[in-house]
Formats: C-alpha cells, structure tokens, sequence
C-alpha cells in the first residue's frame, strides 16, 4: 500500500482493520489472469471499528444499510493485470465510499422570491417569442 487513505481530515483507513482476499480475476491478462489471484476483495468491519468519530459511524451505518452484510462493508477491484494495483483501487474506492457516507448533511435551501425585474424579462421575452412565431403562419398576407 502506498500509505495511510485519509477518509477526511485526520481520520484515515487503519491497516489493521482491513480484510483482503485475493481470488482469479476475469478482467484483462490473457493467459495471465489463469495464474495470479489479481483479483481484490476488501472488507471493512464499520459496526465494529474505533477507527470513526461515533457521529460518523452512525452516519455511515445509516447511509450504506444497504451495501453492509452484518456492519461489514465490501469492495472489490478487478480491473488492473496487476494486484498491487487492484489493492490500491480496492482501498481508493472504500475511503470514497466511507467520504461520502460519513459527510454531514447539506444545509436545508433557504427559500428566496424571485425578482420583479427577472420574471417581467421573462414574460417579455415569452411574448417576443410568441410574436415571431405567430408572424410565420402567414395569415393576414392576402
């Protein structure tokens, strides 16, 4: 691994807490993929780890329910020949994936009125768009 995957700010994947399993992968190779398990399975325990702020976790829990089987979180990578790569991959997308689901919410839209001025240009330009439209049917020619 080329180091720590930071998730956000300090909080980054701990080593020890992740799961690698390596099986034969149907990706490209050739008569290679028959012989290398380059195929990457990673799991991750977030039911389980200290590794998240409890505000984050509960995030996390709540937004992957349905991609957990038993608060384990799973990823895999197949699309490199290589497994180092597929393990660089594998790890990329599980801190993305925990980025994301541990992220706070949005900030509810604060609703806003629309300006005068916005609403009677568009009106304006309705008619002027009417107008032309109009002056093509070519009644009032005779």
């Amino acid at each position: 691994m080329s180091g720590p995957h930071v998730i956000r700010g300090s909080v980054s994947l701990p080593e020890a807490e992740l799961m690698w399993r390596f099986s034969r992968s149907s990706g490209p190779g050739g008569q290679h993929v028959n012989t290398t398990d380059s195929q990457v399975e990673l799991r991750f325990d977030l039911a389980a780890t200290n590794a998240l702020p409890e505000v984050w976790k509960q995030r996390a829990l709540e937004r992957l329910e349905s991609r957990l089987v038993d608060g384990v979180v799973s990823v895999r990578a197949s699309e490199h020949r290589s497994q180092w790569r597929n393990r660089e991959m594998a790890a990329t997308r599980l801190a993305s994936l925990l980025a994301e689901a541990t992220a706070p919410p949005p900030r509810p839209r604060r609703a806003t009125k629309i300006p005068r001025g916005i609403n009677e240009r568009r009106l304006r330009n309705k008619k002027q768009r009417s107008d032309t439209k109009r002056g093509r049917s070519g009644q009032g020619w005779s």
